[in-house]
């Protein structure tokens, strides 16, 4: 058994390691509520443009083709698809960055045509590790996503789809359940789906409008930013599936350490205990060597 001092330097330790947990925890805390208010923002805005479009493609089917274009005589392995995969950028997270990348291997980096995209440090060291090419990587911090990194991401797929270069594209990222789960998502991004208007059965005022210079120009103009509102989405979402992962992580390791503070101290009363009953035992026979003599 260890000694009393050995002991008492180890429980130090770990209520030292235990205030770092414990701090990650609260600041991890206070970056999800942040991000999950900046996403509750910014939807409505997000929510109108799709709206929008669902809008014009009813007054005007012809300006979206494109955009929509599933390019269908385009076979196997003659399609060519790009995925976009979002992780952390360090860990200390449980599995959050281990589950996205499985999921990335698992189902996106079948073919040598296609094309990876990444956002953040831990799935860019991951994929150079493991000698997987990395056509793009977006060397922006996967910390406090921003609309204008979301529009950048946005406007080079949107280019390399309109030049064919890719006919599909995909995002891997997580998404937060509930508090106390996140899970894996695959989306497909581009061609856009077919879209509806939830107004579809009022009056559609468009069919009155007057667009500027043209209806072709003012849907070219809103995609972008439809399309960006999606990887915004999807940045946020990785971002708070992140810190409800380190979260739920230091929670447990601070747990763990209060546990093993707790059996530590056990044991130090034991030591200390067996430390004075020798010394009582020493004593006692001191006294009875004396007495002899």
């Amino acid at each position: 058994m260890a000694n009393a001092r050995e002991i008492l330097s180890r429980i130090k330790s770990i209520k030292d390691t235990k205030k770092i947990t414990n701090a990650m925890y609260m600041v991890s805390s206070s970056k999800l509520q942040k991000a999950k208010k900046d996403l509750q923002n910014t939807e409505p805005y997000f929510f109108e443009i799709q709206e929008s479009m669902a809008k014009i493609l009813n007054f005007a089917p012809e300006v979206g083709s494109r955009f929509f274009d599933q390019r269908e005589h385009k076979k196997g392995a003659d399609r060519r698809i790009g995925y976009l995969v979002i992780t952390a950028d360090k860990g200390l997270a449980g599995a959050y960055n281990h589950n996205v990348i499985r999921l990335a291997e698992e189902i996106a980096l079948n073919e040598e045509d296609d094309m990876l995209f990444v956002v953040g440090q831990v799935g860019k060291h991951y994929f150079e590790k493991q000698s997987i090419p990395i056509d793009i990587n977006f060397n922006y911090t996967a910390q406090n996503p921003s609309m204008n990194r979301a529009r950048h991401i946005a406007e080079k797929l949107l280019e390399l789809f309109l030049e064919e270069k890719i006919d599909e594209v995909y995002v891997i990222y997580t998404r937060m359940v509930n508090s106390m789960t996140v899970e894996p998502m695959f989306n497909k991004i581009l061609p856009l789906k077919e879209m509806q208007s939830e107004a579809q059965d009022k009056n559609n005022h468009y069919d009155n409008a007057r667009f500027e210079p043209d209806v072709q120009t003012v849907f070219d103009n809103i995609v972008p930013n439809y399309v960006a509102g999606f990887i915004y989405g999807a940045l946020i979402e990785s971002y708070c599936s992140e810190h409800n992962s380190r979260m739920m992580a230091m929670q447990t390791a601070t747990d763990a350490a209060t546990d093993m503070i707790k059996q530590l101290g056990i044991q130090y009363n034991r030591a200390r205990q067996a430390a004075i009953t020798q010394e009582i035992t020493e004593v006692i026979a001191g006294s009875k060597a004396q007495k002899n003599k």
